[in-house]
């Protein structure tokens, strides 16, 4: 079952985002590397929700303090890098907190990376011990694609899949 932004009712979208998480972490059990897991996750969520234009992770660069870099991805060309508190990513990264923006070009700071770009949902990802290594960045081309069922299932995978 396909989900298509604003076409299902939360119910659907959220046994769809259980679903795909069962298949996710199936896939990765038992696989360490980080960069293979977050390529896995964006592959994955990409393909399970045709709503979702742009997935993928910016990773906090250890070597620029307060940076994040493009990590990997599904979709068109990202930004290479993101200051903390620029735009939705960077905020997610500089509050630590899930960031949900139902008109991204309504958003102050935004940084239009690709102008298809409508609305966004922005997470951040944590190791096992709290740290700040990511966020995870899904870009919709239709405006309130994302809402409070998307930012539970995405915190719980994350959580599933970084911090476990």
């Amino acid at each position: 079952m396909a989900y298509a932004a604003r076409d299902d009712r939360p119910a659907d979208k959220a046994a769809r985002y259980a679903e795909v998480e069962a298949e996710i972490l199936a896939v990765l059990d038992g696989e360490p590397n980080r960069t293979a897991r977050m390529a896995t996750v964006a592959s994955m969520l990409a393909d399970a929700f045709p709503a979702f234009f742009w997935t993928g992770f910016y990773v906090v660069d250890p070597d620029k303090a307060g940076e994040l870099v493009v990590g990997p991805y599904q979709g068109t060309l990202g930004c290479l890098r993101i200051a903390f508190g620029r735009g939705v990513c960077g905020a997610a990264a500089k509050d630590r907190a899930t960031q949900i923006v139902e008109d991204v070009h309504a958003f102050p700071g935004h940084i239009a990376c690709d102008s298809r770009s409508a609305s966004e949902i922005v997470v951040p990802v944590f190791d096992a011990s709290g740290a700040l290594i990511a966020v995870f960045d899904v870009d919709a081309t239709v405006t309130s694609a994302f809402d409070a069922v998307d930012a539970h299932a995405l915190e719980r995978l994350m959580a599933r899949v970084f911090a476990a």
